[in-house]
Parts: C-alpha cells; structure tokens; sequence
C-alpha cells in the first residue's frame, strides 16, 4: 500500500516528537520494514519512520519490548565505561504519547527512534571494515552477555534452528508442490549427506555443553553505523532478530556475506569462494572484544559457525524454490535455484578452507 506524505504525518503525530515533521521520504534499502527519514520543519532530518512488517514479525509487541530492553541494558553498559555521545551509540525509540514504543492504525504497525546524526553506513567490505564489524559485533554480544535468561523473547521463532529448517526442507521434497525435485536431486542428496554433522549446535545444547546467549543475528556490514568523517564504529542497527540464540550465528552469518567473493545469489560459481582476508580480519576483530565471555567450545566452533549458516541458507533457498517460490522475493523463475546453487558453492569453499580456519583460530 502507498501512503502519501499526509498520512505519514497523521502517524507522526502520535510520537513525542521535537518539533513539527514536514516530510517523511523512503531511507536505505532493507529489504523488511519500510524506512522513511523524518525532515523537521526546521529542515533538519531528526527521525527515522519505520512501517514493521506484521507478517514476518507477529508479535510486534515482543519485538518493541525486546528492543527497549536491549538498548536500554547497552545505554546502562556505554554509561557505566563513560562513554562519551551516547546517543550516536545506541539506538533511541521515540514514545507514543500514552508511553508506548510503538503504534497500531489499525492496520499497520509503526514505529519511530532518533537518527543517528553524522553517520553512514556500507555495503561493501574490505579487510579494515571487516575489522572494525568484528569488534563491533562482538562488543554488542559482550555487553549484552549478562542479560538473565528469559529477558528477549523470539520474534522468530526457530530463526537459526538447523533442525527446525531441515525439516521444512523435507517436507517440501516430500511435497514437491511445484514439480521440481528432478531439477536438484544431486543437491538434495549433497544437503542430507550433511545433514548430521550441520545438527551439531543443537546437540551440544541439549548436552549442556553449548548455551545460548543473546545475538544480533543478521550480522552484516550495512548493520553498522560509521562515523562520516573517521570511519568510527558508532551504532548497531536493525534490531528486530535480536534474540537469544547460539554464538556461532553472528560470526557465521558475516562470514557468509561479507568473506563472499561473490554475489549472494552469483550466476557464475567461479566468483563464488570464501574470502580468507576478510574471514581473518573480521574474525581478529570479533575475538579481540567477544574473547571475554566466550568459551572454549565456542572459540573452536566458530568457523563451523560459517559452514553452518551457509549450509542453512542454501537449505532455505531450495526449500523455497521447491514450493514455488512462496517465502523470497524473486526477480526470475530460477532465481530461489541460483541463489541455492551460489551458497553450496561458497559451502564448499568454506569446507575446502576447514582446516586453515581451524589453525587460524588457535591463536586465540
């Protein structure tokens, strides 16, 4: 539904804001929520406008609250180290007028917090960015570490469940709703000679040997804000899949991004492969803030934390192009199938890379 600017002030008035909003235009390309930046009357771009998507979040009430929580427990860390500027460092969710940190229209939910002033982002990396995503990254775990159990909520439930997902995988063969299965029987085969092994985290945490602990899980560069003029990391962003989960998701979902020499759903595998630079630059950055709560379990699995969120995504693009493409937005009929394709083969990069990886963590 297109809204015009008119009603987006109509929402607008609703939050308790610093002044008078004149204009609400669309900001960044996230590819969930809708994200408009407020323009103040003043002409000063004061706030961020968020439309939450209902359908993938349920339970937007659990979100918000989860998001309070986190920011407010980061506020309390980055005061208690005197940190200077904290409001370019964590987010700032703006109050409806009855106090809450969100509104309903009846049809949509929205929701608004301070922009970040000074500050940009990327969706590149190079080695010395993926250095400072590490550190950034993992300080967002270590000063949420201390979170008692039961403080967040899921706002999706099973979101990094290997078991969970495979499956949904199998029920899609099972199914074979689009008539498709002959297209990847090899793959399918390739998925279930792994399937064992890629069940490894779930496992262990019924063994009480690997716990779960608060993550970001949805670790790429573009999370990050930067200071415009020294390239600081100032803010992580996107909050909505912050949630308790297992370590190996947030160094293995960077590793999948940003140390792909490819494209995510890359036509030509040869561009395909993990980049070992970036692997070592962001994983040298994530350690020198996250060694501190993790332990030495974790340390060890972390590049199978790579395999595994690779493994899981190509799992989740062939179970969808398997069922006709019902969950991702695809730009042509083969596109679940080529974006499949690219992540077994950076998995098999991954896989090739193992052992190097492995010794690469031992300094730690």
């Amino acid at each position: 539904m297109q809204l015009k600017n008119k009603d987006y002030m109509q929402v607008l008035s609703v939050f308790e804001l610093a002044g008078n909003p004149v204009k609400a235009e669309a900001f960044g390309n996230g590819h969930i929520n809708d994200t408009l930046k407020v323009t103040m009357e003043n002409g000063e771009a004061k706030y961020i406008l968020q439309r939450i998507n209902h359908a993938i979040f349920t339970n937007v009430e659990m979100l918000q609250l989860n998001i309070q929580t986190v920011t407010a427990h980061i506020r309390r860390k980055l005061e208690a180290r005197g940190e200077p500027d904290i409001d370019r460092k964590v987010l700032t969710l703006i109050p409806t007028a009855d106090g809450r940190t969100y509104h309903f229209d009846g049809e949509n939910y929205w929701r608004v917090c301070l922009m970040i002033p000074r500050s940009r982002s990327y969706d590149g990396v190079n080695e010395k960015l993926s250095y400072e995503a590490g550190k950034a990254f993992g300080d967002f775990q270590l000063m949420l570490s201390d979170l008692p159990e039961g403080a967040l909520g899921e706002t999706i439930p099973n979101f990094h469940n290997m078991e969970f997902r495979l499956q949904q995988f199998r029920d899609a063969v099972k199914a074979n709703h689009a008539g498709r299965l002959d297209n990847i029987a090899e793959l399918v085969d390739a998925i279930e000679k792994r399937a064992a092994a890629m069940c490894a985290q779930e496992e262990l945490y019924r063994a009480g040997k690997l716990k779960k602990r608060t993550n970001h899980c949805d670790t790429k560069v573009n999370n990050i804000l930067f200071d415009e003029h020294s390239d600081q990391v100032l803010c992580v962003i996107d909050l909505d899949t912050v949630m308790p989960g297992f370590v190996l998701s947030d160094i293995g979902d960077f590793i999948r991004t940003g140390a792909n020499a490819g494209a995510e759903d890359d036509e030509n595998l040869d561009r395909v492969y993990v980049n070992m630079d970036i692997f070592k630059a962001y994983t040298r950055g994530y350690m020198e803030t996250a060694k501190h709560f993790l332990t030495p379990l974790e340390i060890g699995m972390l590049p199978y934390g790579g395999r595994l969120l690779t493994y899981m995504q190509t799992v989740r693009f062939l179970t969808d192009y398997i069922n006709g493409d019902t969950y991702y937005k695809i730009h042509y009929p083969e596109h679940n199938l080529v974006r499949g394709k690219a992540q077994f083969k950076l998995l098999q990069s991954l896989e090739a890379h193992a052992e190097e990886m492995d010794r690469f963590m031992e300094m730690f």
